[in-house]
């Protein structure tokens, strides 16, 4: 169950990290993070009133969901920002370096998990992987220091969120409230943002105004309930295993961004970076098998 679902996770989050990166190089990066989630929160909107989640709405996943939500426009803004300005093959696997590292601790400081020994080379084998995948160190294009902090503030974003959303969803329909929230915590500090700049000066929308919004609208929905589902599926595979497997399993995601780049925008992958998918691949068998 942990393993499928964290896979999942991966899978989402790798497509809608290409969208959103993709979308980010057309659309200014905060447009793109307040749209795609703007959709996400009226679809989480809509599954709320009709579970009737609400009864499940306590203080602790009232502050998880919060606090999960105040930190996922800055990390996302962040992300986009270095997926846009550096190679996303880089970008990618380094973010998750810094995001897996974070639920990792949690598990092990909150929960006492210590993973066996086959899981333990598990690990280190798919986060190899990741790492040489994304080509990191194989000679591709340089990488500017702005970009590698970017994509750093992103990573520890993205692994608080993953770990305060598991945190708060004990039941499937906490788990609909807290990402409802979420999103819309995600609206307020980033619409909030975006409207602060537009009045500074700098424009919202590109030169095509706002009909490239919503020539795009389609595609910015589907990166916002990708990201929204994986959040969902990683919290799922959080609940009914180590949260040390789920999170290494889920962090697999920059295999997806680096095939999807491949077949998009023709990005070519070198030999490091096909041992490092294959690398990937062995360590989630390890991770799933122990």
């Amino acid at each position: 169950m942990t393993a499928v679902f964290a896979l999942a996770t991966s899978l989402l989050w790798g497509l809608a990290d290409f969208g959103g990166g993709l979308l980010s190089k057309r659309l200014r990066e905060l447009t793109v993070v307040v749209v795609s989630q703007g959709a996400a929160c009226l679809v989480l909107g809509v599954i709320v009133l009709v579970t009737g989640a609400w009864s499940e709405l306590d203080a602790r996943l009232l502050w998880c969901a919060v606090a999960a939500g105040a930190i996922g426009p800055v990390s996302m803004l962040c992300f986009y920002r270095a997926l846009a300005v550096g190679p996303m093959g880089v970008v990618s696997p380094v973010a998750t370096l810094g995001s897996v590292a974070v639920p990792v601790a949690v598990g092990m400081a909150l929960h006492g998990e210590r993973p066996g020994p086959l899981q333990a080379v598990g690990t280190l084998v798919a986060v190899t992987g990741v790492v040489l995948a994304g080509g990191v160190g194989g000679g591709g294009a340089p990488v500017q220091r702005r970009t590698v902090l970017l994509t750093l503030i992103a990573a520890s974003g993205f692994g608080a969120t993953m770990s305060l959303v598991a945190e708060a969803s004990t039941t499937l329909a906490g788990l609909f409230l807290t990402l409802f929230v979420q999103r819309v915590v995600n609206l307020v500090v980033g619409g909030g943002t975006l409207w602060v700049s537009v009045r500074r000066g700098t424009p919202a929308l590109p030169e095509e105004g706002l009909r490239a919004v919503w020539t795009a609208l389609p595609a910015l929905a589907f990166v916002g309930l990708a990201d929204v589902a994986a959040n969902g599926t990683y919290a799922v595979a959080a609940q009914h295993g180590p949260v040390t497997v789920a999170a290494v399993l889920a962090s697999l995601y920059p295999v997806v961004t680096a095939l999807a780049a491949r077949s998009v925008l023709q990005e070519r992958l070198r030999a490091l970076q096909t041992t490092g998918a294959g690398l990937a691949l062995l360590g989630t068998v390890l991770l799933a098998s122990g």
